[in-house]
Formats: structure tokens, C-alpha cells, sequence
């Protein structure tokens, strides 16, 4: 289990007032202060002269990896550490790969179509990642060059990778379960290996993706499927993108003046935040509206819109800089800028530092910007 700083605390002089109490001899001002910096990795256990033995059997312990990282030419499977996103973040996301037959007749064209999917959300571009081939030939993997990493089963199965075949949803996800924790609390080498779910040929897409889903949550290092189904891959992927982000790094966009659809001077004006999720949702309306436009994408720390003015991290202030900075006023004729509806309450606030400018309130939700364009007079 993860060693916290009280409990390395406990171990140290400090914690019993004993003789080297808060000594310094290890750099730090207290026992404590060294206690913290050991859990968190900043400092080497071996500065304390005073420590109990059975803390430095411990520490070693813990320090160890929680789960092997196998590696298929630069695809990570596995490596976690934590059992909750939370405590740090997840590190290798889980893997996607698809079982093909190279002498199954619909070969070539499940083949195209796995090189073919493609979905490019918030700055990334979401593809495949391995393709498990069964009765390969030399020729068949020579002429397979493409971003997608292609494996033959028997080497696949040479791997240090434990497979649970989902046969009843119940029993894999307590294994699932079983695996990661024995792993992550106890550091069981018998667990330490990277779970993969196979999952056999079927028509429920639905229950499928129910499933799967699950597992992305807890706890599989990889998903290998025998169908291929554009649909169930883009709905999967897109929540392993949601869980895998780090939750200490806010997804953001660069901050600056976006055009869409060939913009003008006389062109409308939007406002946002640089938080991904928002710009992305916005942006979408904006370029599938066929209007000229302009989006002004202001810095607030990745943060969504209504938490960056809770924070203040959006205030009239920011926006008078940032609106000088990109030299709005000598870009555009137009005086009107459209901010986002849970902004309503800063309205005169901003006019009263934008006195040039109008300012309109839009929509709360993204999808509402076309008809509220429809309708903007």
C-alpha cells in the first residue's frame, strides 16, 4: 500500500520524541517535514541515520512497481499504480485491440476499415491500437505500414499478460477487482501482471458496450475484441479519453482569437474560456453553423466557465487585457461580443471595461448557439 507521510511519520524519532528528534541531519527542518517529502518521492530514504528497520523494509517494498508495463513497439500496456484516478491519475490508457483471421474471406475488408476509423476529439487523433493477427503470413505483416501496431497471435500470447475471457460480467469484473488491488495494496507479484478482457463474437452491441465500459473504469489494461464496430469503438474511446486525462492538469486550449468559416470584420463575436471540453463544443456549433465567426478563447487555467468565474479566474479586468492584447477592436467593425449565458450576472460589468463593445448574452449549453443565431437580430 501507498506509504502516506503519517505513516512514515510514525517510524521516525519524531513521532516518539526520541533521541535525533527533529535533528536536521537529513536536510529537513523536522521529522515530519522529511516524513511528507519521503512519501511524495522528493527525498531519499536513506538521509534519515535513525530510521527503524522496519520502515526501510517497507519503504523498499512500496517503492517497487505496483503493476508490470508491457511493451508492444512503443504501446504501453499497463504500469498503474493507484486504484482511483484521484489519488495521482491512471498512466497507460487501456489498450483497444481487435482479433482478425488473415484466411477469414471478410479479411480485407474488416482490415480497410479498421485503417479507415478514425476520430480526432479535443486534440487528439483516436485510431486502433493493436491488431491481433491469427495465421499470419510473412507477406501479411510487410504490407501492413500504417499507425495502427500489428502483432501475430502467437507472439501475442508469448506476452506477460493474464487474459480473463468475459464469459459473465459479474466474475470478470471481480477479477478485475481481485487483480488490480493485490497488486496496487499488497504488491503480490502473482497479480502484478496486465489484465486483458477478451471479448467473443456477438451481436449485442449494447450489452457489449455496457460492459466494456465498465472495464475501461475497473480495471483492465486492455480490451481485445473478435468484431470491429465503428460505432462501439468511438463511444469506448471516448470515455477512456474522459477517464484517462490528468486530473491535476486541466485540458486547455491555446488562448487566442479562432476564426470560423472565413470571417470578416463584420463578423460575429463569441466568447469562452480555454478549458478543451468547452472550446471543443463550442467550436463544433460554430463551424457546422456555416456563419463567418470569431471565437475569443480567454486565458482562465483550463477551467470551464462558471468555475473560472467562481475562481475569478474570469473577471472584467482579464477580459479588457486579453481583448487589447488580440487588438479586437482593430480587427472587426463589429461592436457586439456574444458571451457565454452563466455569464449573465457580468454583463454591466463588462461593458462598464469594454465601453466599445456590447455585450450580448448567448446560451448556457453549446447545442443551443445555431438557434440562438436564428433568432439574434
Amino acid at each position: 500500500m501507498k506509504l502516506s507521510g503519517l505513516e512514515i511519520f510514525k517510524y521516525l524519532p519524531g513521532s516518539k520524541k526520541a533521541a535525533h528528534t527533529n535533528c536536521k541531519e537529513c536536510g529537513c527542518p523536522t521529522c515530519m517535514t522529511f516524513a511528507i517529502k519521503l512519501s511524495q518521492k522528493q527525498i531519499s530514504y536513506d538521509r534519515c541515520k535513525y530510521m527503524a528497520e522496519e520502515l526501510k523494509t517497507l519503504y523498499a517494498k512500496n517503492i517497487k512497481a505496483a503493476q508490470k508495463t508491457v511493451k508492444i513497439d512503443g504501446l504501453k500496456i499497463g504500469g498503474e499504480n493507484v486504484l482511483y484516478r484521484h489519488e495521482k491519475k491512471f498512466i497507460n490508457k487501456t489498450v483497444f485491440a481487435v482479433v482478425l483471421d488473415c484466411k477469414a474471406s471478410d479479411f480485407e475488408q474488416k482490415l480497410k476499415r479498421i485503417k479507415n476509423f478514425e476520430i480526432n476529439r479535443i486534440n487528439e487523433k483516436l485510431k486502433v491500437d493493436l491488431v491481433i493477427l491469427k495465421n499470419a503470413e510473412k507477406h501479411t505483416l510487410k504490407n501492413l505500414c500504417d499507425e495502427t501496431i500489428y502483432i501475430e497471435e502467437k507472439d501475442f500470447l508469448k506476452l506477460s499478460l493474464t487474459r480473463i475471457t468475459d464469459n459473465n460480467f459479474d466474475k470478470t469484473a471481480q477479477k478485475l477487482i481481485k487483480f488490480r488491488t493485490k497488486a496496487i495494496t499488497e504488491h503480490d507479484a502473482k497479480y502484478c501482471d496486465p489484465v486483458y478482457v477478451y471479448f467473443k463474437s456477438t451481436a449485442n452491441k449494447y450489452n457489449l458496450c455496457a460492459r466494456a465500459s465498465y472495464y475501461i473504469c475497473k480495471y483492465a489494461n486492455m480490451l481485445v475484441f473478435e468484431d470491429f464496430d465503428e460505432s462501439l469503438f468511438a463511444t469506448l474511446m471516448t470515455l477512456r479519453q474522459n477517464i484517462y486525462t490528468d486530473p491535476q492538469k486541466p485540458l486547455q486550449v491555446e488562448a487566442k482569437i479562432y476564426e470560423f468559416n472565413n470571417p470578416d470584420e463584420n463578423s460575429l463575436v463569441f466568447m469562452t474560456t480555454n478549458f478543451a471540453l468547452t472550446f471543443h463544443a463550442v467550436a463544433n456549433e460554430l463551424q457546422n453553423l456555416k456563419v463567418p465567426s470569431y471565437l475569443i478563447v480567454t486565458p482562465a487555467g483550463g477551467m470551464s466557465v462558471l468555475t473560472a468565474f467562481s475562481a475569478e479566474k474570469f473577471t472584467s479586468k482579464m477580459v479588457a487585457k486579453t481583448l487589447k492584447k488580440f487588438d479586437l477592436a482593430n480587427k472587426v467593425k463589429t461592436r457586439k461580443i456574444i458571451i457565454p449565458g452563466l455569464l449573465a450576472p457580468m454583463k454591466n460589468e463588462l461593458e462598464k471595461a469594454l465601453p466599445e463593445f456590447e455585450i450580448i448574452v448567448g446560451t448556457i449549453e453549446a447545442y443551443s448557439i445555431a438557434e440562438f443565431v436564428k433568432n439574434l437580430t
